[in-house]
């Protein structure tokens, strides 16, 4: 069955997912934003566009009639009147926000509806709560689960070690918003840039700390089933000093505004990244005390004759690979549905979940270790 899919929001990551389901027989595929400019800028794409306004709720309604999905790849704020628009022209919705009002705006949608609604479907929340969720299903006892994702410079230069691959809201978002975690068993929230901790894969050395927004609804899902779950994003060491002082010291968390002015005009953007993944779970299998990772390290590549950066692609990848079960009918067909809900190797099976294939996916260790009696 061939889906017509809207991708809201023709950004970087937007004319991705247009491009991917572009080269799929499955799909047709417009794409919709209110810049005439940003619109002229992608015709080299071949892709069918349309000017829609997505902050006219009765403009926006109108032109998503007709399609079976929409994808918003639109700024966060944005999400609760895209969604509404997707619900009223009855379309499945999906979208890639890591805002937590945002998604909860999207779940209050879902509960009459007749249609999927299923946010935070991108890399991080999106794919790493499958790999997450998919970890933690092979034990019997779960006593942690730590995920860590970084979108990193292949060749950083300044002090900060990064160069920017998304959206500049979203990061500040990260950066600043209350985190979600469980501790001794119990869902609470965190707070940003803290539980740091370094860590070394490939002969490279890295640093962690936490972020907002990662973990999309696994809090809720595994709370009294694990004494820890956390999400902490990846960077070279120095990058989180250097954040502590212009958030707190020279008092930038209360002027995002003027931070976001400061990262766009000083740090360039690069489409030389690495995107890595790495979750850890630890707990009982069998009686015994047991380690597992997987580790999954992407980089940028060509696709429909275009390279795209590998921020850009696990992104897409993310959000196309559950679009492509919903159409299959591998998962709900209606109402509010949780990354954690899909079945990793049922994802990496899909046309656009192979993507992360291309990676190392299969870098996957387990250590068993006694316990401590």
């Amino acid at each position: 069955m061939q889906w017509n899919i809207c991708v809201v929001g023709a950004g970087k990551i937007g004319q991705a997912i247009a491009t991917f389901l572009k080269t799929s027989p499955n799909y047709q595929v417009t794409l919709a934003d209110h810049d005439l400019n940003a619109l002229s800028a992608v015709a080299d794409l071949g892709v069918p566009t349309r000017q829609i306004d997505a902050k006219d709720p009765v403009d926006l309604a109108k032109g998503l009639q007709g399609f079976d999905a929409v994808i918003s790849a639109a700024p966060f704020f944005l999400t609760p009147m895209i969604a509404q628009a997707a619900k009223t022209a009855g379309a499945h919705y999906f979208d890639l926000t890591e805002d937590v009002a945002a998604t909860d705006a999207v779940r209050r949608l879902a509960q009459d509806s007749k249609t999927v609604f299923m946010p935070q479907s991108g890399l991080a929340p999106g794919f790493v709560g499958i790999a997450g969720a998919s970890l933690a299903a092979e034990f019997d006892e779960l006593d942690s689960l730590h995920m860590r994702v970084g979108a990193l410079p292949k060749f950083p230069t300044n002090a900060l070690k990064y160069n920017l691959t998304w959206s500049t809201d979203g990061l500040i978002n990260e950066y600043c918003n209350p985190c979600d975690a469980i501790v001794n068993g119990a869902r609470t929230k965190t707070a940003p840039l803290e539980d740091y901790e370094r860590l070394s894969l490939d002969g490279v050395e890295y640093e962690c700390f936490n972020t907002s927004g990662g973990l999309g609804t696994l809090p809720e899902t595994l709370e009294g089933k694990a004494r820890a779950v956390s999400y902490r994003s990846i960077r070279y060491p120095g990058h989180c000093d250097i954040l502590k002082m212009l958030l707190h010291d020279l008092g930038l968390e209360r002027r995002r505004d003027l931070m976001k002015e400061i990262f766009e005009s000083a740090l360039p953007r690069t489409d030389q990244d690495v995107v890595l993944v790495y979750c850890t779970a630890r707990g009982r299998i069998n009686g015994e005390l047991r380690e597992k990772s997987l580790i999954n390290k992407s980089y940028s590549r060509q696709i429909g004759g275009k390279t795209w950066s590998a921020i850009q692609v696990t992104t897409t990848a993310g959000v196309l690979g559950v679009v492509d079960l919903v159409r299959r009918g591998e998962l709900p067909s209606s109402g509010f549905v949780r990354q954690e809900q899909v079945n990793l190797q049922a994802f990496l099976e899909t046309e656009f979940g192979q993507l992360y294939r291309a990676g190392d996916i299969d870098h996957m260790t387990d250590t068993t270790k006694l316990a401590a009696e």
